[in-house]
């Protein structure tokens, strides 16, 4: 049984139903533009999926969303692998699931070829909380990287490299936009460390803070973070940072005394530590 055609024409998860039926062996050889993937089937079962860097159900996620492209069937073909293990028509409706929730991510993803970049922020007291695939994302964000890209280095699904985008975009966090956009506009953070990083370092050393004034001294501290905040939305980078630092041993040895200034001093001067400081940074 020799089958191709375009996926224009008939959908993937059609063409997977009329062969699944027919219980044959054999692998679907998909292609568009310069990708290229496979899915292969055991008696008319899903088995195995491949394209890119992906593998398994994510991968037949991503060939399912294809709206052009090539397909043909290659009868006896197979692999030595199982990474899928839902039947044809979970993993069909799962499909199509994720499709209506492209046309939800799309509204603001309009192209996996735009680039997310960390625009500069009107000043606030907003607490930034990101999940631990959040956090692994934002560190892959650096305005000359599509969306696409980020994907690929990270062989995640684009479709979930999308959704993690969606709400930080929605909140503001991060923007879209062509190379040549994103890395004007945010090039207030390409210098040093991202914006992310610098609020999450300004918790830690508000924390440390806490831990040696104590409660009475919550007002003071809290100015100070707040403050802080507004510098690295503003893009100053490590210099709000200092300037927190410097600002809370003043404080703290107004409240506490010397000693215990420096004992503060002594414990978040590390995380600064971490961060080097590169040409061009604000100041």
């Amino acid at each position: 049984m020799s089958l191709h055609g375009s996926l224009s024409e008939l959908p993937l998860s059609d063409v997977i139903q009329l062969v699944s039926v027919s219980g044959k062996t054999g692998a679907f050889l998909i292609e568009r533009d310069q990708e290229e993937g496979r899915i292969f089937l055991r008696d008319g079962q899903i088995v195995d999926a491949e394209v890119g860097g992906l593998r398994g159900d994510s991968a037949v996620y991503e060939m399912a969303a294809w709206t052009h492209g090539s397909f043909s069937f290659r009868p006896g073909d197979e692999s030595g692998e199982t990474t899928i293990h839902m039947s044809n028509a979970s993993l069909m409706m799962e499909a199509a699931r994720r499709l209506d929730e492209w046309r939800v991510l799309r509204r603001k993803i309009p192209s996996l070829d735009l680039v997310p970049y960390f625009p500069a922020r009107d000043g606030g007291s907003d607490q930034v909380t990101l999940s631990p695939q959040e956090w692994i994302l934002v560190t892959r964000i650096d305005g000359e990287h599509s969306i696409d890209q980020i994907a690929a280095d990270l062989r995640w699904a684009p479709f979930d490299v999308s959704k993690l985008l969606f709400g930080m975009i929605t909140t503001g966090l991060v923007a879209l936009g062509t190379l040549g956009e994103s890395s004007e506009r945010g090039r207030r953070w390409q210098a040093g460390p991202s914006p992310i990083t610098l609020l999450g370092l300004a918790d830690k050393i508000r924390t440390v803070a806490m831990d040696v004034v104590g409660s009475g001294g919550q007002r003071t501290i809290d100015k100070q973070y707040a403050a802080a905040r507004t510098l690295i939305e503003r893009g100053e980078g490590v210099h709000a940072l200092r300037e927190m630092v410097e600002q809370n041993t003043k404080a703290i040895s107004l409240l506490k005394g010397a000693d215990t200034a420096a004992m503060f001093d002594e414990q978040v001067r590390p995380l600064l530590g971490r961060l080097q400081q590169k040409p061009g940074e604000s100041r």
